[in-house]
């Protein structure tokens, strides 16, 4: 399971303090996991919008120190600025990152806005994904009236706060908690110095589009509707913003979109229109820009995209799919682009902890031979099931690239690309085997001197012992799955590569069994029987499924041999 990302985006209405605000930042960062990414104070607005990401319960948590923080230093009262707002933390938008659905994000905005209505007393209102009616989904209309015109608000049935008290507090006001979709700036940019050509590209691709007129489609009067209205003819992308500018330090026009909802249109759909509507005004794109971050998946999925387009196989690495996105999106094409900073999962990673995956082939033998009891076993196994999925994968993209096979690129990328997500999940589960084994070491070193020690303590080991279980039986599964791709390339793959597919069902039924060996070797420590009797009968059904798929692969590879 990978892990899941949430994005917080707090606006906190104050901009001048920056001791106020260095005493918020601190808060939320104090919570281990989270990461800071960005504070924007406004002196004007008087208000500063920060951007931190991290597991949801985590953001949650630093959401709720900041506000606290923010509840005790801001008077609204006394503020004043150029941007609406109506508490001292106005707004706190929980954001679906990585390996999280928007479904899944709502309850995360719902817990957030519950603790900061009881935990601190602010008055919540929850909007957009979030709203818990339909009235409120709109941030304009639940912020409707400001600070000003919140104690006559809150005075009305209908306008009973969601959470946290329905009484006017003077002192820090009322906060909107939502959750809505991520939002990339985007700038595409042109072979030209015109903001009129500019902005007739963006019009032609965002989603409002631009007026129709009557006559000439540049001078001619805005052609109006039966009742009056004007009538827009809408742009290519849905869930797109978009105007044209002229940017003097390069000495370009761009096209500048917001994409706010990028499952609906990803930077690669964007580009692309952007490409389509350029050429036909006799412009061209050189490249584009991503203003602050992106989240690691937007990036595959362009990566994907193109290389689909080139009829290739898409099973790569995500290294290679990112390289390929940014060459084919031209993002390096105004300065270097730089993963390590621009996509989230690789900014927020903790470079001080080196795992046995970032270790050399020499290093990672080395450390295993050491008397350091961990990496063992179960780490060992996930390493050989990755490279039987490895293995299996290769042979997915020779076949994919073989001459003569063209017309079959897709069949063969689609077992590449299933290939890849089991060697990526058993990459993922070698360091965690060697966790698990680490936690089970810290729970035995717990105090137990009284019986509500001891309690804890064996709680504890019992929890580590089921997690030192389930990785290495999470090995067997996965492993098991990658011999269906392994069987497909022996029997339907490059001929050439056919003694490949062999070695990986040899490697595969030795990380099976070798896993196996990991669950039986702790499950004399599980208390719960049931349990570790229901997990031991489904192992040893997937150690015999993957020893006969081996006899079934050896057969096909020893044939055409």
């Amino acid at each position: 399971m990978r892990n899941q990302l949430i994005e917080c985006v707090p606006n906190f209405s104050e901009g001048r303090d920056l001791d106020v605000i260095k005493q918020i930042t601190s808060a939320m960062e104090s919570v281990d996991g989270v990461k800071l990414l960005d504070v924007d104070a406004g002196q004007a607005t008087n208000r500063t919008v920060v951007t931190l990401v991290g597991p949801p319960d985590e953001v949650v948590e630093a959401a709720v120190r900041g506000a606290r923080v923010a509840a005790e230093r801001i008077d609204m009262s006394k503020h004043s600025g150029q941007h609406p707002r109506f508490g001292a933390m106005d707004v706190c938008p929980l954001v679906p990152v990585s390996n999280i659905t928007m479904a899944e994000t709502v309850p995360y905005a719902h817990t957030l806005a519950r603790r900061l209505g009881e935990e601190i007393g602010l008055t919540i209102y929850c909007y957009e994904h979030a709203a818990r009616t339909d009235q409120r989904r709109n941030l304009a209309v639940v912020r409707s009236g400001e600070y000003e015109g919140l104690a006559e608000r809150l005075k009305k049935p209908e306008w009973k706060p969601d959470f946290g008290p329905a009484s006017f507090n003077a002192r820090s006001g009322a906060t909107a908690v939502g959750a809505r979709d991520f939002l990339v700036a985007y700038n595409v940019n042109l072979n030209t110095t015109s903001t009129r050509r500019a902005n007739a590209i963006a019009f032609d691709v965002r989603e409002k589009g631009r007026k129709k007129r009557e006559g000439n489609l540049l001078t001619g009067p805005v052609a109006k509707d039966a009742g009056g209205h004007e009538i827009w003819i809408p742009g290519a992308c849905k869930s797109v913003k978009g105007i044209g500018w002229y940017i003097q330090e390069y000495g370009i026009a761009q096209v500048s979109l917001n994409l706010t909802n990028i499952t609906m249109t990803p930077v690669h759909v964007a580009f692309d229109a952007c490409c389509e509507a350029a050429q036909a005004r006799g412009v061209r794109v050189t490249g584009s820009e991503l203003v602050g971050l992106i989240p690691l998946d937007a990036m595959l999925d362009a990566g994907r995209y193109f290389l689909k387009k080139q009829q290739r196989s898409t099973g790569v690495s995500d290294k290679e799919l990112v390289k390929i996105a940014v060459k084919s999106l031209g993002l390096d094409d105004l300065y270097p682009f730089k993963p390590d900073e621009k996509i989230i999962e690789y900014a927020i990673a903790d470079r001080g902890v080196r795992k046995l995956v970032d270790l050399s082939m020499a290093e990672f033998v080395h450390e295993t031979a050491s008397e350091s009891p961990a990496p063992g076993g179960g780490s060992i196994a996930a390493s050989m099931g990755a490279m039987a999925a490895a293995l299996a994968t290769m042979v997915a993209n020779l076949s994919s690239h073989k001459r003569g096979w063209d017309e079959r690129w897709e069949e063969f990328s689609d077992y590449a690309d299933k290939g890849k997500e089991h060697h990526d999940e058993l990459l993922r589960l070698i360091d965690e085997d060697t966790d698990a084994f680490n936690e089970i070491m810290a729970a035995f070193g717990l105090p137990s001197a009284s019986e509500e020690d001891k309690a804890k303590k064996s709680e504890a080991v019992q929890a580590a012992t089921k997690r030192a279980i389930e990785i290495p039986f999470r090995v067997m599964q996965v492993t098991c799955d990658a011999m269906d791709v392994v069987a497909a390339m022996a029997e339907i793959g490059n001929p050439n590569s056919v003694s490949d597919a062999g070695v990986g069902a040899l490697a595969a039924r030795s990380a099976v069994m070798g896993a196996f060996l990991n669950v039986k070797i702790n499950a004399k420590d599980i208390k719960d029987r049931a349990w570790i009797t229901d997990l031991i009968a489904r192992g040893e059904k997937i150690q015999e499924k993957t020893i006969a798929k081996e006899k079934e692969i050896l057969a096909i590879v020893n044939a055409k041999l």
